[in-house]
């Protein structure tokens, strides 16, 4: 995996989160807490989930085949989107049922001090991990906001691990918190609406990693940026006019196919043309590096064609433009 994978910020979670998960399941076995059962198990999911991200980046490596010509770059996008489903299931969905099942059949906690302690002992490490994360994350961010970062990141690990990370630091406070006002009234209730809200939690956040993680499943475009340095790569003005009509796609984090239709010179030759086209794929690759597939074809502009519109057949998904709003 690339450095721009997170891989660091990978590594530092599932070393946290291994760490947190024997820690809050040492604290229920002694204490009883619902609570800590439930952040127990959201932390062991967690640790698969980085475990799954260090796995998906390790295949996208493999190299492509007849089968597979386009390689396995998007096996880091099923593996991300397999996070979501476990994250899903056994984190949220069990936090759910500890819950209701506590509300249902409360009792008191006991030996406070393990749960207590053992909660302020993975805020701390939850904390460093979520800052290796923030730091990883800024060297790409950009300006971008947070917000915007994690729904236009190409790569999807970072972007799981800073919500996994943030996830976890919110459902230690609530668990924190339902253990804290279990002990207070005496009443174990308390217990089980903190795991309630822990469960929510997860769902919550397994959701919008699933909505993320299959736009980049589906295929995404490059980004504004990327698109514009693409098309001031293509034209050089001489035998290369303008584009036509482009499409763009990441074949995987780090991998994007661009596939245009190019506007040449009548009277050119078809040695000349041959030659601007490979000049125009160099220009390319050197603004956009990740640019690693390339077909460009050759066309002669027609302003009546172009008066027309787009054209839906010339590519699958529609025209390139989006409609005019009515």
């Amino acid at each position: 995996m690339s450095a721009s994978g997170g891989t660091k910020a990978i590594v530092a979670a599932l070393g946290a989160n291994l760490a947190i998960a024997v820690s809050k399941f040492v604290a229920f076995l002694f204490s009883g807490s619902s609570s800590m059962l439930a952040e127990s198990v959201h932390s062991l999911a967690d640790s698969g989930n980085q475990a799954l991200l260090l796995v998906g980046g390790k295949k996208a490596q493999r190299e492509a085949t007849p089968q597979h010509p386009f390689g396995y770059g998007r096996e880091r996008y099923i593996y991300a989107f397999l996070v979501s489903i476990v994250l899903f299931s056994v984190g949220g969905m069990f936090a759910l049922y500890e819950g209701y099942e506590k509300i249902k059949h409360p009792h008191d906690i006991e030996h406070w001090y393990w749960p207590v302690g053992v909660l302020v002992f993975a805020i701390v490490a939850e904390g460093f991990s979520f800052r290796t994360a923030i730091r990883e994350s800024n060297t790409l961010r950009g300006k971008q906001s947070w917000t915007e970062f994690v729904r236009r990141a190409k790569a999807p690990e970072l972007p799981v691990v800073l919500l996994e990370d943030f996830g976890a630091l919110i459902g230690l406070i609530l668990a924190l918190g339902g253990v804290g006002l279990a002990l207070l009234t005496g009443d174990g209730v308390w217990d089980g609406i903190g795991t309630l809200c822990i469960g929510v939690l997860l769902i919550v956040i397994a959701l919008v990693l699933a909505a993320e993680t299959k736009s980049l499943l589906l295929g995404e475009s490059a980004g504004i940026e990327d698109v514009r340095k693409i098309e001031g790569a293509t034209v050089d003005g001489d035998t290369v006019t303008r584009i036509i009509h482009m499409r763009t796609l990441h074949l995987g984090p780090e991998e994007l196919l661009v596939a245009a239709k190019i506007a040449v010179r009548h009277d050119e030759t078809a040695a000349e043309v041959a030659a601007a086209i490979d000049a125009a794929e160099a220009r390319i690759r050197e603004a956009v590096p990740i640019a690693r597939v390339i077909y460009l074809e050759p066309d002669i502009y027609s302003a009546s064609e172009a008066a027309k519109g787009p054209d839906s057949e010339a590519a699958p998904g529609g025209p390139s433009t989006p409609p005019a709003a009515h």
